[in-house]
């Protein structure tokens, strides 16, 4: 019975709707009463996990992540890039080294194809106040060799 779990968990993770070629469901990240925050995976073969603890219009300067992914890539190398819109505008574009060969800055840092991240802890961000209004952010992570390892559309809205 464990083994058919397992399968299942795998099976659930890597593959989308049996009607194939549909979206991944949209998930919650967070809501309170002022702030809401969704995602979609916009990788057509994998979707994943993430939420954010404490959900705030207020975002604290260490927010508490939680994330969670079976890799179909390695990640000797872990990039993020984040786009940010509002109203079909671009806002904010930003790129950050998560894990360097020479500079690993999580234990998951050179994970292999097949294997799992699971992380549950601070990420270091500036705080600030989500201003009102409806966002759209494009999050991509990406290996060494360019190739997608989570990619998720999110949609922000704060009242």
């Amino acid at each position: 019975m464990k083994g058919f779990t397992a399968l299942f968990l795998v099976w659930t993770l890597l593959s989308p709707d049996s009607g194939g070629g549909e979206a991944w469901p949209t998930h919650t990240a967070c809501r309170d009463g002022s702030l809401e925050v969704l995602y979609q995976s916009c990788d057509p073969l994998q979707d994943f996990g993430f939420s954010v603890d404490q959900c705030s219009k207020q975002l604290k300067s260490n927010l508490n992540i939680r994330f969670g992914i079976i890799l179909r890539e390695d990640i000797k190398e872990l990039f993020l890039d984040v786009a940010l819109f509002t109203k079909g505008s671009s806002i904010l574009n930003y790129s950050y080294p998560i894990c360097e060969e020479d500079l690993p800055k999580f234990t998951f840092c050179g994970r292999r194809k097949g294997e799992q991240i699971y992380y549950a802890g601070p990420i270091n961000n500036p705080g600030f106040e989500v201003p009102v209004g409806e966002y759209q952010v494009l999050l991509e992570l990406y290996n060494e060799n360019h190739s997608t390892v989570a990619c998720a559309n999110a949609t922000v809205i704060c009242s």
